[in-house]
């Protein structure tokens, strides 16, 4: 999440304001902040459930945070895996459950598509964190007795308690997470909540927990803080990821690697059942 700021300023990049026009209408300024605290998984026991979140490592240019959704595909936010044009797949280097120098599972991308309404330039803002999504394909797939993936849905039509799972600045060696936030609104397939992001929380995965089954309902794209508190934004997935399953089967704008053979895609139609189931962190 690339916001030009510091915390005790109100300098943000241009266009920020623009993606919370329509969210920031849904709620009052005196918006209550039930958050928890923020929770460093760095035993083993502690990252049981979490493994299929895992941080994407993109060469000489940062890390971002991705998300299990298949054997062998990641969600991540569009604009970690576009600098100016599409990085290389080959640069990227998938580490779930990483922690401390040590990860579950680690998987190069033989490729990847951007959504196609993804727009990097976009003066508003607001279509960009639409869209701002991306679907990576593994070069080998990760064992489902190793790793759950997550299924990703709409959020629930009461459902109000989320929370997040990601890697970002000063704390990428290993995974955080904040148990409860809230949805503060919904509006033209955004989501916007009050979960602790801050510079590199871009690509993390939003849960919300219904009975036992937990679902990712978004990805943080940007997010900016005030006197009020912390306001991020997410877009809504299942229309997004079906649009980008469709094009990885088609081929059509994906960026292909130039050192490995693409898999045959493990892609199906609709979301990902159950039991075959970033934020952009800018090097000083």
């Amino acid at each position: 999440m690339m916001l030009k700021r510091t915390f005790g300023s109100k300098i943000i990049i241009h266009g920020i304001v623009a993606c919370f026009v329509a969210v920031t209408a849904l709620y009052s300024p005196s918006f209550a902040q039930d958050n928890s605290a923020l929770n460093r998984l760095t035993k083993r026991d502690e990252l049981f459930g979490w493994e299929a979140v895992g941080r994407l490592d993109i060469h000489r240019k940062g890390t971002c945070t991705g998300v299990l959704i298949a054997k062998d595909l990641v969600l991540t936010a569009a604009h970690c895996v576009v600098s100016g044009k599409p990085v290389k797949p080959e640069s990227l280097t998938f580490k779930a459950g990483y922690r401390d120098g040590v990860s579950i599972a680690e998987r190069s991308v033989a490729r990847f598509v951007i959504h196609a309404r993804y727009d990097p330039n976009d003066p508003s803002g607001y279509r960009r964190a639409q869209s701002d999504i991306a679907l990576l394909q593994l070069d080998q797939p990760v064992s489902t007795g190793v790793i759950d993936p997550f299924v990703v849905d709409y959020p629930s039509s009461n459902g109000k308690t989320i929370s997040v799972v990601s890697y970002a600045r000063n704390r990428n060696e290993a995974l955080s997470w904040q148990r409860s936030c809230s949805i503060l609104g919904k509006r033209d397939g955004l989501i916007a909540f009050d979960c602790d992001v801050t510079f590199g929380s871009s690509g993390a995965p939003v849960f919300e927990k219904t009975g036992l089954r937990v679902r990712v309902i978004s990805l943080v794209s940007r997010g900016t803080r005030n006197e009020n508190g912390v306001i991020a934004v997410g877009m809504e997935l299942p229309k997004l990821v079906n649009d980008l399953k469709r094009a990885l089967r088609s081929g059509r704008g994906v960026i292909e690697s130039e050192t490995s053979v693409s898999p045959t895609p493990q892609v199906r139609n609709g979301l990902p059942k159950s039991g075959d189931s970033s934020a952009k962190f800018l090097k000083p």
